[in-house]
């Protein structure tokens, strides 16, 4: 299989930064050959006497559809290792018209224009030069013309999908009209001209004839996108069914239609059974940490569009530590017409469990056969890997945290011995009544004055020592509980990330969600003795003002101010000065958290996500979060990395206490 640069992650390397340069060349050289050196060739279009433009773009686009969909028909190249533009209609329909107004006004649109200057073309160089006016004119009012951004938005759109037809004849009849268009330009030329170049010629019918082929290859090959295909004699299928309602959904769960047993899945990977897709739904950095060989990680808000190329096609299966999510993924899928996902029966915990765990540590005597069975599995999913025959070290390889933990995943893992449970309520709250085993820490006992700056997270080796005498270690699960401000818990999550320690969560709605609930709580204190954690600054997530400040004059992050909008216009203050710093975009920290009842929630991951699209261009740009003191920044840091899977994200502790102490600082503010 062809793996991508966008899959890999890689597309700001050197390496890809060569192999652009090399394809721009390329790109450039074939413009050229095609007479896009030249801007009359270019504006010949719009009079009918040169259709150059139309073959070319039409040559590269069915040239690409068909090589892409071959590759992906073949295995060489899977849906989800490409960049799928979105469809925003409104966005795009205006965007159209302001690139053909240009494009007809200059005879050159950016692309050709580079090939125009590379031939010494004057008129190029002022369009490319009108280009970057204009980009920079569209950064300067981009909060003017923001709602245009995303109006219309209707996430990536397929043809097949749309209109219920297959790949293959969508393919195919693309490439019949290209072919028409071949055959009609060359006769709108030869009419307006008086001349056609390959009007007849045995040039156009081969080639003609050649795209017919292979378009109409693709009709056998591609499948059809409404209909389950057996990829393996041996594969597990379910009945190309139409079914929407609810009943229905449970009918199939009745009939354990849902779901796989870890020991079938094993067997299967074991022998490489083809049309098996594995899916790993949890954050990457766990999934990093440790997944079942052969498994893809696909986040949850990512599922339907990343599996749309094995929709009814082999068998998906989708699995976490536990079955909640991916079951509520699985219905999900279920009403969008994906009749082949199936889930793994107990999830990651029952597949180490049951197909993982070494025969001596198990409590019934195991038959010479299954012995066999599970040597197999315990070498192809463990390889060389020296394993402990240990239940507990097993756990700590393949029990993970998720970011967010809801209340029934915490009620089924607080036993667990290397689950630690901080309770970050105030100290007479956690007297009344707690959950089992927690112990009362209040976030304020983290922060203090450090280098003349008060309120800021403490140094790490005063951190370890704290953390020491809560009795974790460094492979311990930490679960945070908060009362009902959720930043309690992030402010405390901020103290792992500097020591380095992944492996924390946030339950959400804390403990008056939990309470509510009627789980277990008791009053006792527990009786615990001190962990030893050493000191391990890995701290490569909190910035200064000096970085901030040069962020500033390079306009190379985008800076998140999330106190409320009234200390943000500066209107309101309680520091030195008032206002934000320039560049600064105010988003409260208050909009990523939703009241239900008595408590308070993080909002769903989907509506989070769409929400900061709209203000950071992409998983990898860089971010700075800050707020007065770090303290609600620290709920923003959260979710932009441990929810959405922002990868560049740092978080301005001292803010803008610090930052308004300091007059040779900028500042703005409305006026």
């Amino acid at each position: 299989m062809i793996e991508t640069l966008y899959s890999l992650n890689i597309l700001d390397t050197s390496l890809a930064f060569l192999i652009s340069f090399v394809l721009g060349i390329l790109f450039g050289i074939a413009l050229e050959k095609a007479g896009f050196g030249s801007s009359r060739r270019l504006s010949g279009i719009f009079y009918f006497r040169d259709m150059a433009v139309l073959k070319v773009m039409f040559t590269a686009l069915i040239t690409a559809m068909l090589g892409l969909m071959y590759a992906q028909a073949l295995g060489l190249i899977k849906i989800e290792s490409i960049y799928l533009m979105p469809t925003i209609y409104v966005a795009q329909i205006v965007g159209g018209l302001i690139f053909g107004i240009g494009f007809v006004m200059s005879g050159w649109c950016p692309g050709t224009a580079a090939v125009g200057i590379a031939s010494g073309k004057f008129d190029a160089l002022i369009c490319i030069v009108g280009a970057i006016l204009g980009s920079i004119l569209f950064n300067e009012t981009f909060h003017l013309i923001k709602p245009l951004y995303t109006a219309g938005d209707q996430g990536v759109l397929f043809l097949f999908d749309s209109f219920h037809l297959s790949k293959g004849l969508v393919a195919f009849l693309f490439t019949l009209v290209g072919i028409g268009a071949f055959w009609g330009v060359e006769k709108i030329e030869q009419k307006v001209t008086g001349k056609s170049e390959y009007l007849g010629s045995q040039f156009l019918k081969t080639f003609s004839f050649v795209l017919f082929v292979f378009a109409l290859g693709l009709m056998f090959i591609s499948g059809d996108p409404s209909k389950s295909v057996s990829l393996c004699p041996f594969l597990k299928q379910t009945q190309p069914i139409s079914l929407s309602s609810e009943q229905d959904l449970l009918q199939r769960v009745e009939e354990a239609e849902d779901h796989i047993e870890p020991e079938e899945l094993s067997d299967r990977l074991v022998s490489g059974s083809q049309g098996l897709l594995l899916v790993d739904v949890r954050p990457q950095n766990e999934y990093s940490r440790f997944h079942i060989k052969g498994a893809v990680n696909i986040l949850l808000p990512d599922l339907s569009v990343q599996l749309t190329a094995y929709k009814n096609q082999g068998m998906v299966v989708l699995y976490s530590n536990g079955m909640t999510h991916p079951a509520q993924a699985r219905d999900s899928l279920y009403r969008q017409g994906f009749n082949n996902v199936y889930l793994l029966t107990d999830g990651l915990d029952g597949f180490v469990d049951r197909c993982l765990k070494p025969v001596s540590l198990r409590s019934e005597p195991v038959p010479a056969e299954f012995t066999q069975k599970i040597n197999e599995w315990r070498e192809y999913f463990l390889g060389g890997t020296e394993v402990q025959n240990n239940v507990e070290e097993l756990s700590k390889l393949t029990f993970k945290v998720p970011a967010l933990i809801d209340t029934q995943w915490l009620s089924e893992n607080h036993t667990k011995p290397n689950v630690k449970i901080l309770d970050l309520r105030s100290q007479p709250e956690y007297n009344t009544s707690h959950i089992p085993g927690s112990l009362a820490i209040s976030p304020e006992s983290f922060r203090g004055v450090v280098k003349g700056v008060p309120s800021v997270l403490l140094p790490a080796a005063i951190l370890s020592q704290q953390v020491s005498l809560l009795r974790i270690t460094p492979d311990d699960f930490v679960v945070l509980v908060y009362g009902e401000k959720p930043h309690d818990a992030t402010l405390v999550g901020m103290v792992f990330e500097r020591l380095g320690h992944k492996k924390y969560g946030v339950m959400n709605g804390g403990f008056l969600k939990w309470n509510k609930e009627g789980k277990s709580v008791d009053t006792d204190l527990p009786d615990i003795n001190d962990s030893v954690y050493l000191s391990n600054d890995n701290d490569n997530v909190t910035v200064d003002y000096k970085i901030v400040l040069q962020s500033v004059k390079n306009k190379d992050a985008v800076i998140i101010d999330v106190r409320p909008e009234d200390y943000y216009l500066g209107k309101k203050s309680d520091e030195a000065r008032a206002g934000h710093i320039p560049g600064a975009i105010n988003r409260p920290y208050t909009e990523d958290i939703a009241k239900e009842e008595l408590y308070s929630v993080f909002k769903p991951t989907e509506e989070l996500a769409k929400d900061y699209q709209i203000i950071i261009p992409n998983k990898d740009s860089k971010v700075i979060v800050h707020c007065r003191t770090g303290h609600q920044a620290s709920q923003t840091y959260f979710v932009l990395k441990n929810l959405l899977g922002y990868t560049n994200v740092y978080w301005y502790d001292a803010g803008w206490t610090e930052w308004a102490a300091r007059k040779e600082l900028p500042i703005e503010k409305e006026m």
